[in-house]
């Protein structure tokens, strides 16, 4: 559809209708604000957690630090 026909058939609209494509529109614009905003947010992940519980190496193995995580919960 062209513009000029689309902007023809918009006039002769009723103004309740004409209303209501100007909020969708709007709302359309907005959504797509939002979604090149969160794509351009970028998390690398980060491995500054690694060796967080060396200290306690020596007192439990990998597993048993699971089972005490889970017991935390």
């Amino acid at each position: 559809m062209e513009l000029s026909s689309f902007i023809e058939d918009f006039d002769n609209l009723p103004k309740n209708i004409q209303r209501q494509l100007i909020e969708y529109a709007e709302f359309l614009l907005a959504k797509s604000k939002r979604n090149r905003k969160s794509k351009k947010v970028r998390h690398d992940f980060s491995f500054s957690w690694e060796n967080g519980l060396s200290e306690l190496k020596d007192q439990y193995t990998s597993v048993e630090l699971q089972h005490k995580i889970n017991e935390l919960r």
